[in-house]
């Protein structure tokens, strides 16, 4: 974290707590208490009125006068904040966002203990891609050009120079958006493809990124109307990522689901990982391409 960032986080803790330490702000930003020290002399000297209090139980605190209006959010809405950056910290943990869950926490006086709890799996491979997001955000921020080999559905390898404007997650995956200078275009790459990034000078940012993501966005999620037999068994989970509305009850144990799914292997893993629980009825050409799909999988055990 860069130290004005560090102070910026400092004076919004100090403006919704009584009292920190110095030990306290230490472990917080990973920094010694001589730097913590440093910083609110720095803060001094911009005119924050910040006072030390010595002793056992002593610590930094703001000028009653300076203190931000608690009432601008109520603890609801925080407990509402710190719900969604708890779930998002479950997906990609790294020192920004448990700094703001601090803050967010510094906001009342309460213990707040949230009503809802958002879990995901710890997947082993998380921690590399937490790190892969983490320096293409750097990148973004730094518009640096970045150079890697991508590997497509089928296995070919190309090379890529790409000025790199967004990260986004997508149905748990997560996806680089930027334009390719080799296609002289706007591409989205699946960071679980990208191999070898690496930094390769810099780019002057274009202004059409905005409009040209949800363009691709768009293009991207032409779906298709499908037609299932489910089988009990799996309902909720239909429910679950399609809604109530989407799966009527046919028998005490057989469901009609319909759905809507891109026509690619996506949508066949989708399916086949319910083995025989569901049973496409229509589309006709969906169908075709689904059987195509398990055919070339079952020739591998032959």
């Amino acid at each position: 974290m860069k130290k004005i960032e560090r102070l910026i986080s400092i004076v919004m803790i100090l403006l919704q707590k009584e009292l920190v330490s110095a030990s306290e702000f230490s472990r917080l930003f990973h920094v010694t208490k001589r730097t913590i020290q440093r910083d609110m002399e720095t803060l001094s000297f911009a005119n924050i009125p910040i006072y030390a209090e010595y002793g056992a139980e002593g610590g930094y605190a703001l000028m009653e006068e300076y203190k931000f209006d608690k009432r601008l959010l109520t603890h609801k809405d925080i407990e509402n904040i710190l719900i969604a950056l708890g779930g998002l910290e479950g997906i990609i943990t790294n020192q920004e966002i448990q700094t703001t869950i601090q803050k967010i926490k510094g906001m009342t006086s309460s213990d707040i203990s949230p009503t809802l709890d958002l879990t995901f799996y710890d997947w082993p491979g998380r921690s590399q891609i937490n790190e892969e997001v983490l320096f293409i955000r750097q990148a973004i921020e730094n518009n640096w050009l970045l150079k890697f080999e991508y590997v497509d559905q089928i296995g070919n390898k190309t090379y890529r120079l790409v000025e790199p404007y967004k990260v986004h997650l997508r149905e748990m995956h997560w996806y680089l958006f930027g334009y390719s200078l080799e296609r002289k275009d706007y591409r989205t790459f699946k960071l679980t493809r990208i191999l070898n990034i690496q930094k390769d000078g810099f780019f002057v940012p274009r202004t059409d990124q905005e409009f040209q993501h949800e363009k691709q966005y768009n293009e991207q999620e032409k779906l298709v109307n499908v037609q299932l037999s489910i089988d009990v068994a799996v309902r909720d989970q239909f429910i679950e990522r399609y809604g109530k509305n989407s799966v009527t009850k046919v028998t005490p144990r057989n469901y009609h689901a319909t759905i809507e799914l891109p026509e690619n292997q996506f949508s066949y893993q989708f399916l086949a990982g319910f083995g025989n629980k569901v049973k496409i009825l229509k589309p006709k050409s969906f169908i075709a391409k689904y059987l195509n799909f398990l055919e070339e999988a079952v020739k591998l055990y032959k």
